[in-house]
């Protein structure tokens, strides 16, 4: 990994490298897992959004989700 000086304020680092200190682990490490969770989130975040447009586009609002959960269980029952 590159080195993190450059690319956080001070201040960021300096809490990047008590936290890392703190766990006896490497700055750089804590920051890959810190850039690892928010890619995840992003993600995540991007898959709801394409969702919820695509939900919007049938015509689906949160109202009808219950009822939708509903009906797709009985049809798995069957």
């Amino acid at each position: 990994m590159t080195d993190t000086k450059g690319l956080l304020s001070d201040e960021l680092l300096h809490r990047v490298e008590e936290t890392a200190r703190a766990q006896n682990r490497q700055p750089a490490e804590v920051v890959a897992e810190a850039v690892a969770k928010y890619l995840e989130e992003q993600s995540w975040r991007q898959y709801v959004e394409r969702n919820e447009m695509r939900a919007r586009a049938k015509g689906i609002g949160e109202d009808d989700v219950d009822r939708l959960i509903s009906e797709v269980r009985q049809e798995n029952r069957r």
